[in-house]
């Protein structure tokens, strides 16, 4: 499905921590996560730092948006 929203002009960034699969599927934007279970936070840390774990990765997810590629793509990821 990604596919074909992508062939109809719409941007389309996969977050995932599996990256070897999202590659092999034929994601062409791609930003790291942190664990399965856990995408996008760390029950082990404090609320104050899971939030800034989100709004970081969903903030390189937006940025990939816009950044035009001609390949497939893993974006990095601070921390």
């Amino acid at each position: 499905m990604v596919k074909e929203f992508e062939r109809a002009g719409f941007p389309i960034v996969q977050m995932c921590n599996l990256i070897p699969v999202a590659k092999t599927v034929g994601s062409n934007r791609i930003v790291p996560t942190i664990s399965i279970p856990y995408p996008l936070g760390d029950p082990a840390t404090d609320k104050t730092e899971q939030w800034k774990l989100r709004y970081h990765r969903v903030g390189v997810a937006l940025d990939s948006l816009t950044t035009e590629i001609d390949e497939q793509t893993i974006f990095k990821v601070k921390f």
